[in-house]
């Protein structure tokens, strides 16, 4: 499985990173919304992982780039963010995204298993892309 964490704190997107790649996750990781666009084509993430506090293009943004393109909106998003009102969430979610967690309550072990989800319900959705 490949994943595009997306998400500017550094020290984070690392130690996210790391913690995926001890599951044999293979992990991209982008900065921004701008660096995300970039690097998906190349990538080809199975999943995103998105924060949506973010300079120059936040995740509400790429949310909506990646709905607008026919190419990207197969991949399937998980907002992973410390936005955690329920406009927030509802407003992710009609933009596209398949979940969101909230990073304040971060655990690992939900994270990983909202991710497998999302990952088998793509597969079963879109099995060109498996």
């Amino acid at each position: 499985m490949k994943i595009l964490l997306v998400e500017d704190d550094k020290f984070f997107r690392e130690f996210y990173a790391f913690k995926l790649k001890e599951k044999n996750i293979e992990v991209g990781q982008a900065g921004d919304g701008e660096e995300a666009l970039q690097i998906i084509p190349q990538f080809k993430p199975d999943l995103i992982l998105l924060d949506l506090i973010m300079p120059k293009k936040d995740g509400f943004e790429l949310l909506q780039d990646l709905k607008s393109n026919p190419s990207l909106s197969q991949i399937p998003v998980l907002v992973f963010s410390t936005l955690g009102q329920q406009g927030d969430v509802d407003k992710a979610k009609q933009l596209g995204a398949k979940g969101y967690v909230n990073k304040s309550f971060f655990n690992f072990d939900n994270l990983l298993n909202m991710i497998l989800q999302l990952s088998d319900a793509a597969k079963r959705d879109h099995p060109e892309r498996a």
